[in-house]
């Protein structure tokens, strides 16, 4: 069966390579038709199943996964957060949600400017490519949890609901 995962983003396609470990994995660049840098959990759920359905449509028989790393406000404290989205063989969307950490009110300013986590992030650890490395959540939590572990996380979830209901 074919997957395909809509991003080209090394850490999120070795997430699905290394979940999905028997079934070949196809990476593509799908438009998630949010905002650049998604500013809520909805908006980045939203993201990722917009990716997870377009890559859902590249396939007949195959499946469609879409993953979307995103910032949130709960109260006046800004989190990371990411979700994930399956589209299955019959079109029935799963989605989940991973794991969320505090970030510095420092980086909440240069957000509301227009800048994206990522770029931020490299500029903030004194870095490069962070997003496509150890993530937002390497550097804050001092490297024992990965962007890809993060993800692949999320991954199970989503594996886990699918094959649970198919």
């Amino acid at each position: 069966m074919e997957i395909i995962i809509g991003s080209k983003n090394p850490t999120k396609v070795q997430a699905v390579a290394e979940i999905f470990e028997s079934n070949q994995v196809r990476a593509i660049a799908a438009e998630s038709n949010v905002s650049a840098q998604p500013f809520s959990d909805e908006e980045t759920k939203q993201g990722a199943i917009n990716r997870a359905m377009e890559c859902r449509k590249l396939t007949t028989d195959g499946i469609g996964i879409g993953l979307e790393g995103g910032v949130m406000f709960v109260g006046e404290t800004l989190y990371l957060c990411n979700w994930g989205a399956l589209v299955a063989e019959d079109w029935q969307v799963y989605t989940a949600s991973g794991a969320r950490i505090a970030l510095p009110k420092e980086l909440a300013e240069s957000l509301k400017s227009g800048f994206e986590l990522g770029e931020i992030m490299d500029e903030y650890a004194n870095r490069k490519e962070v997003s496509t490395h150890e993530g937002t959540i390497g550097i804050f939590t001092n490297d024992l949890v990965s962007r890809k572990e993060m993800f692949a996380d999320v991954v199970k979830l989503l594996r886990g609901q699918w094959e649970y209901w198919k």
